[in-house]
């Protein structure tokens, strides 16, 4: 296959396997302890906080992840200015956001405590945004055997908290996981950046490096919001409501759907350092990368989704009968996986082409169609409405993603004609 021609990305997109593979198995693992933890209706309650916290959470970096892989992928001297301004934009914006998350949230769902708040804001909002910025860092240097390392750690130490807690306590609820899980986030920052300083060295803040980069780096926040959204708002809607139990039903299906995307995400993500290597080929230059690159994730996504067709009803047996609707969840989400693949190589080819605005304009109205079909359809069909949302968000941002390249790519091939 075309992917694996050249041996530096063959190496990378091994090691995310590798990671992804063990990261899959921690996170089942993960999952099956905290269901029968919680239960679907602590779970659900939980879901719907960390759903709220990850909407706000994309703007705490402020892009800066995405910032990075872009300017020092072609130039590994600018590592130091742009790996400070990842950690001032986090610490300094994602605190803000903790304060606006713990004051507002208990508004919009009731069952959800300030202090509650307070430890998943900190948790997704601070530390798992900068992990997953870290991630970038390693993806910019091409060692994604740390990337897979760093996933492997945050997954790991999840698995022995929940093990550790089901086995003395069999049942807590939702505020003593968000404080359990807050441990873990501060444990794998600090270990993830460690790790980024022992290898590349310490920070340097530059703040005219920072105004320079804040408009590129918001649209790519604001495109992740966007796209959180669409993924999580959901999950919002059905705390407001109160439908916690049906949150937790709904919440379990779309994290296996989730983890059954991470093969194909593992290939497309060891690409994206390349893909913008050939930005300056335009988008001629990237959407001829991704083809290559979609030889291998098509297949794998059109395997996953059958997948979790044929694997929907084990669920239950995993994580216990309370989520036994989760089968028929999973089986209306089990497209996801290969439209994902879709959505992610034609997103990937404009943003590497230096056409992430194009990309953030089919995002918006994607998160505007599903916050629309969420608000008609969860009321009146509860987490049913929300996958028949879901299903029909992610193909249509598929189809305009690829639409938009292939008008911009006729568009270049005309001008330079």
């Amino acid at each position: 296959m075309g992917l694996f021609r050249e041996s530096t990305l063959a190496h990378n997109a091994a090691w995310m396997f590798l990671g992804q593979g063990l990261s899959i198995a921690l996170q089942c693992v993960y999952f099956m302890l905290l269901g029968r933890l919680l239960g679907s209706m602590e779970y659900g309650i939980y879901v719907g906080a960390t759903a709220l916290a990850a909407i706000l959470g994309q703007y705490s970096v402020l892009g800066s992840g995405w910032v990075f892989l872009q300017y020092v992928s072609p130039n590994h001297s600018q590592f130091s200015r742009y790996w400070g301004n990842i950690l001032a934009s986090t610490f300094g914006v994602g605190s803000i956001l903790v304060i606006v998350l713990s004051i507002g949230g208990p508004h919009i769902a009731h069952s959800y405590s300030w202090l509650m708040l307070a430890c998943v804001g900190v948790g997704d909002c601070i530390c798992m945004q900068l992990v997953s910025a870290i991630g970038c860092v390693f993806q910019a240097f091409e060692k994604m055997r740390l990337t897979a390392l760093v996933n492997i750690l945050v997954n790991g130490f999840r698995v022995v908290l929940v093990g550790g807690l089901f086995n003395f306590y069999r049942h807590i609820d939702a505020f003593q996981w968000a404080v359990a899980a807050l441990v873990v986030s501060l444990v794998a920052v600090c270990a993830a950046v460690v790790m980024v300083t022992w290898h590349y060295g310490k920070p340097t803040f530059s703040w005219k490096l920072w105004k320079r980069r804040t408009e590129e780096g918001f649209i790519f926040s604001l495109s992740s919001s966007t796209d959180n959204v669409y993924s999580n708002f959901d999950k919002v809607l059905l705390g407001h409501y109160g439908m916690h139990m049906a949150n937790g039903v709904y919440s379990m299906a779309y994290k296996a759907v989730c983890v059954a995307f991470m093969p194909a995400l593992s290939i497309q993500m060891a690409a994206v350092p390349r893909i913008f290597q050939r930005g300056n080929e335009g988008v001629k230059g990237t959407s001829r990368y991704v083809l290559r690159i979609m030889k291998s994730t098509v297949p794998v996504g059109l395997v996953m989704s059958a997948l979790i067709w044929l694997a929907a009803p084990l669920c239950p047996l995993l994580v216990g009968k309370s989520f036994t609707q989760s089968i028929s969840a999973m089986q209306w989400l089990c497209l996801l996986p290969f439209t994902r693949v879709l959505q992610f190589s034609a997103g990937d080819a404009l943003t590497g082409a230096g056409l992430q605005r194009y990309r953030l304009g089919t995002q918006i109205v994607a998160a505007v169609l599903n916050l629309s079909m969420n608000l008609y359809l969860i009321p009146r069909h509860g987490w049913l409405g929300a996958a028949w949302a879901s299903v029909a968000t992610d193909g249509t941002l598929a189809v305009m993603n690829w639409a938009v390249l292939l008008t911009v790519r006729r568009r270049e091939i005309k001008e330079a004609a």
